[in-house]
């Protein structure tokens, strides 16, 4: 079963903007969702347990510098930051 997907309002924003300036991700952007919902970690996603001050959050990969942060529920995943590797870090 899907897990449904929850936007913070900075998550929105965020990827408003990034998708705004580059209207290519947009596609790549539905299916990482997408994929997200179905299983969050699926290998393509490169999903990762965060450390430190995210600890309790999980990473994933838009592309080879993209990530999107996410915290897991049981039928929940809450989109928290997306950003490249040094903003989200």
């Amino acid at each position: 079963m899907p897990r449904k997907i929850e936007f913070s309002q900075s998550f929105s924003r965020k990827a408003k903007k990034l998708l705004i300036s580059n209207p290519l991700l947009k596609e790549l952007f539905i299916e990482i969702l997408n994929g997200l919902s179905e299983n969050p970690f699926m290998p393509s996603l490169e999903t990762h347990k965060l450390k430190g001050k995210l600890e309790d959050k999980y990473a994933c990969s838009l592309t080879s510098n993209l990530r999107i942060i996410f915290k897991l529920s049981t039928n929940t995943i809450h989109l928290i930051d997306i950003g490249t590797h040094d903003e989200v870090y």
